[in-house]
């Protein structure tokens, strides 16, 4: 009962919303989280550098994760300040004081730096000193990561429209307009973009395929149907990002289930009854899950069965999953990341990165896991020399 009114008070400060139950750490669960026990023989993660790049979320609920491109990882804070580092040694190559809200991003890509802000705007940034390229103008706040394909930057709104934006110059080029339900989540997913197409989820539970250069729809498909007497029962959003991986689409939904798409023809393959409001992994043989509860389980990407399932981290708000070598990276509420064997689950090592709590999925580029916590502080770790 503690759990749902904490969940019920803040969808209705928080109109349009995501973030609850586990994402908020223990005081706020129910149920308290697992306390962590001591690992035996752990491996031991090798900190490549560390740096403090800005003051972080501030505590609110925002999608700022690092990004990577051109050898470069990009990092925002809510006040404004986007600072770009070399992946490998930490440096900072450059960083700006935009004076703007940054709720999203960034996303990187074909030269650009992009952000999302709170005053209805997208931002884009040279990618090689920082300078303002352009500032657009969108329907609404933005909570999910600006995108760029083929001179198209695509970004979502809570309010459910997707926009798409002229790279070079920021002009609108399209919007889909897709109205949300009276009672959501407070967050929005990023739609997946791939070689033209762009793949959007939304907060009555149905996954979207769009052409990048017009808008037009290719396919619509249900992930869930909203159940239930209450408007807080039939909440289904899917506010974890699509994955798309060759030509299957990976999706999940809260209060709904766990899904695959075929990518070309919107038809539905597998389906698993499971509630999570973050994004999935997905290596080459296996689905990676964070459900409300913050338990971690491992799909068959061709069948949807259970692998493995973990509780030993119920209940500490933890992150995405993200496939890293043989392992499978997660962080906590309180500022730790973990490693878990990809075969059973078993947790195999530990780091702690801010003492305000990780909610960033961590980001894999090459052998380097890097990792984003709530104040601000990033971390590149890499794995012990066999």
């Amino acid at each position: 009962m503690k759990r749902a009114l904490a969940v019920t008070l803040l969808l209705l400060v928080l109109p349009g919303c995501s973030w609850v139950t586990g994402i908020l750490g223990g005081e706020d669960n129910a149920e308290p989280p697992v306390p962590l026990t001591k690992l035996e023989d752990p491996l031991k993660l090798k900190k490549l550098w560390s740096k403090g790049v800005g003051v972080g979320n501030e505590e609110q609920y925002l999608k700022l994760v690092p990004a990577s491109a051109d050898g470069q990882i990009y990092v925002a804070d809510h006040k404004g300040r986007v600072t770009a580092l070399d992946a490998l040694t930490g440096k900072k190559n450059w960083q700006v004081k935009t004076d703007v809200p940054i709720s999203a991003g960034p996303g990187a890509g074909e030269g650009l730096v992009l952000l999302g802000t709170s005053n209805a705007e997208v931002l884009a940034l040279d990618a090689g000193g920082g300078g303002k390229r352009w500032v657009a103008a969108v329907s609404s706040e933005v909570l999910s990561v600006p995108q760029i394909d083929l001179g198209r930057v695509i970004v979502q709104t809570v309010d459910g429209n997707v926009t798409a934006l002229d790279a070079e110059t920021g002009a609108q080029l399209w919007v889909f307009d897709r109205s949300v339900p009276v009672l959501t989540l407070r967050g929005t997913s990023t739609p997946a973009v791939q070689h033209g197409v762009v793949v959007a989820g939304f907060a009555n539970g149905k996954l979207v395929a769009m052409s990048a250069d017009k808008g037009f729809v290719g396919w619509e498909a249900n992930i869930a149907i909203p159940q239930g007497r209450s408007e807080l029962e039939r909440i289904v959003d899917i506010d974890g990002d699509p994955v798309i991986v060759g030509t299957a689409v990976y999706v999940a939904t809260y209060q709904g289930s766990i899904g695959v798409i075929d990518l070309q023809s919107g038809n539905s393959g597998w389906k698993r009854d499971m509630s999570s409001y973050l994004s999935l992994g997905v290596d080459f043989s296996q689905v990676y899950v964070t459900d409300a509860q913050s338990h971690v389980w491992a799909l068959s990407r061709s069948t949807g069965s259970t692998v493995w399932k973990t509780e030993d981290l119920a209940y500490r708000g933890l992150t995405a999953p993200e496939p890293f070598n043989e392992y499978i990276a997660v962080g906590d509420y309180d500022g730790y990341v973990h490693l878990l064997s990809r075969y059973d689950g078993r947790i195999v090592a530990r780091a702690r990165v801010d003492s305000d709590g990780i909610r960033a999925r961590p980001l894999v580029v090459g052998d380097v896991l890097y990792v984003f916590g709530n104040s601000g502080k990033l971390a590149a770790f890499t794995l012990p020399a066999e």
